[in-house]
């Protein structure tokens, strides 16, 4: 029956409302993200001391509250993307985990490596630069990252927010005194760990799995041997937190000696292994002698595992969101650009702690998806794999005070785990399938068959295991970042300096 003229009527009102609903939504995140920015400004004006530098302290603020959200947005979706792709967990309790686990290690343990990013990079004194142009280059290199950030997260492309940053730090300083301010060792040594942590996230991945593998997965009696084996991997990840606790968590008021953290280590270890041990029998009573049930297992060890490293992230990750601020706050105290020793006001602290957070829960959902979907396929195993190894490779960055990129370790680790997998399939030990009936048609039709099958089983494997044109993308992104952010630094900084005198 044709539709009457009213019913077309309250179709389109329907259409409207949808679409209004749907637009609503889509300028919900940025409504409340300029909401959390202004009150950064408030906020901001309050806390900064009064004096002649103090208007670019509270900009700065403001630019760092942006930079945090970005972090936020981008950065933490490599933590979180293996959990959620395995559907260990649901989005919200991917964000609510996340969100409290990154402001907790931003506030806790952020410390060393905002001195990297703010004191170390540049050597302010080989140039003679006075407070107001150092902070001028902070500024505009804070600035160029969040803006580069904000792009490859609108796009959908999960970069490195430390590279942006620091070749944010770099443009900017090159543009106001050479690249005689540049400190080139240590700029070396940086880049050289941007090589090195995928590796080791890569490698560590692939080992964790591969003893996995051979303990549990490959075992006739997988229940017997899981019941050995997962509260052990529970026992090393429970130890090797209770150690970063120690050694990092709590420095700003108890500092341990080394026999010290690793005794509290194995105590750690020794406590998890006795919880996990009755845990795990309990559940793996009455279950299925399959991997797939196997895996469930490891769902609850995966959400400690990634509450671990979204810790470790916001401990390391801080310096991006808040590295410039600091060293522009110790500037403008201190009038001279040469600050020494970076003391982190809370203020600060504060700010990329709420920012990385506010960010995650509204823009960080997409680049999850990416992460734990588009580049290779996950379960439980995988994803605990990748997550312990991704947690322990930035532990070991942070306690040494070293700006790894965490988007390298977490996409490292993930490759490791699928190229693992894909030997594994490339060695002969996925094999086709052929039925009984088979047997019954000729054998060079058999033959040719059963070759077909394999090699088509081998190419859908190798689909499914490693996704390589996403592998393209992410190295040309990271590839891209550094010398982009370094650029638009620099143009930002004559920008700037061009408008606004001292």
């Amino acid at each position: 029956m044709a539709k009457t003229a009213l019913d077309k009527d309250l179709d389109k009102v329907v259409r409207l409302e949808t679409a209004t609903h749907d637009l609503s939504r889509s300028l919900a995140g940025p409504g409340i993200a300029l909401v959390f920015l202004f009150g950064v400004l408030i906020w901001a004006s309050v806390s900064v001391t009064q004096g002649p530098l103090s208007t670019l302290v509270i900009v700065a603020a403001v630019i760092a509250a942006y930079m945090a959200l970005n972090v936020g947005a981008n950065d933490v979706a490599n933590n979180m993307g293996p959990a959620v792709g395995s559907k260990a967990l649901t989005m919200g309790g991917a964000l609510v985990i996340a969100a409290i686990c990154e402001a907790a290690g931003a506030l806790l343990a952020g410390g060393d490596v905002v001195n990297t990013i703010s004191r170390d990079l540049l050597r302010p004194e080989a140039a003679m630069m006075d407070a107001p142009r150092f902070i001028m280059v902070m500024m505009s290199a804070f600035l160029a990252s969040a803006l580069w950030v904000n792009l490859a997260t609108v796009v959908g492309a999960p970069v490195s927010t430390t590279h942006s940053v620091v070749g944010g730090v770099i443009g900017a300083g090159v543009a106001a005194a050479g690249f005689g301010i540049v400190a080139w060792p240590m700029l070396t040594a940086i880049v050289a760990s941007w090589v090195i942590s995928p590796a080791l996230g890569g490698f560590f991945a692939a080992g964790l799995l591969a003893l996995i593998r051979h303990t549990i997965t490959t075992q006739a009696d997988r229940i017997s041997a899981a019941r050995v084996w997962v509260p052990a991997l529970v026992a090393l990840m429970i130890g090797v937190f209770t150690m970063y606790m120690a050694l990092k968590g709590f420095s700003r008021v108890w500092r341990p000696g080394f026999v010290t953290v690793l005794a509290l280590g194995i105590a750690g270890g020794a406590i998890g292994w006795a919880v996990a041990v009755p845990w795990v029998r309990r559940r793996s009573e009455g279950m299925e002698n399959r991997n797939k049930h196997i895996a469930t297992l490891f769902r609850l060890p995966l959400i400690f595992a990634t509450a671990l490293l979204s810790f470790a992230h916001g401990a390391n990750d801080v310096a991006n969101a808040v590295g410039p601020l600091a060293a522009i706050v110790a500037a403008a105290e201190s009038g001279s650009s040469q600050t020494g020793s970076v003391v982190l006001p809370i203020w600060v602290l504060a700010i990329g702690a709420l920012g990385i957070a506010l960010g995650l829960a509204l823009f960080g959902p997409r680049l999850i998806r990416t992460v734990g979907e588009k580049i290779t396929r996950m379960n439980e195993i995988r994803a605990f794999c990748v997550a312990i190894s991704a947690a322990t490779t930035v532990l070991i960055a942070s306690a040494l005070g070293l700006p790894v990129s965490s988007t390298h370790i977490a996409v490292g680790a993930v490759f490791g785990v699928g190229f693992l997998r894909e030997f594994y399939s490339n060695q002969g030990l996925v094999r086709p399938q052929v039925s009984a009936n088979a047997f019954m048609v000729d054998p060079r039709t058999l033959n040719a068959t059963a070759e077909d099958a394999l090699a088509n089983d081998q190419k859908r494997e190798r689909r499914r295991l490693v996704r390589r044109q996403h592998a393209l993308g992410i190295g040309a992104a990271w590839v891209i970042t550094v010398p982009a952010s370094a650029l638009l630094a620099a143009l930002l900084f004559f920008v700037l300096t061009s408008l606004i005198r001292f």
